[in-house]
């Protein structure tokens, strides 16, 4: 299982979640996606994407400059 990383701190937000779909052909089901944001919507629009797409969150960290966000596919 792999862990990737998508770096979405400075973009307005849908753009994250856009950058996450982009994303998905690339992640293994039970690989990691860590994404950095910071716009105002950002953990409430990457929740509502996850349980779109059926995948968990696992965890949501602060960051000094944002939230850092564990979905598992």
């Amino acid at each position: 299982m792999a862990v990737k990383e998508l770096n979405a701190l400075g973009m307005k937000c849908p753009q994250p979640v856009l950058k996450i779909a982009a994303m998905v052909p690339q992640i293994a089901p039970g690989d990691t996606l860590k994404v950095s944001g910071n716009c105002s919507t950002f953990e409430a629009d990457v929740r509502k994407w996850a349980e779109r797409m059926k995948k968990t969150i696992l965890a949501v960290e602060k960051l000094p400059d944002g939230l850092l966000i564990h979905i598992q596919f």
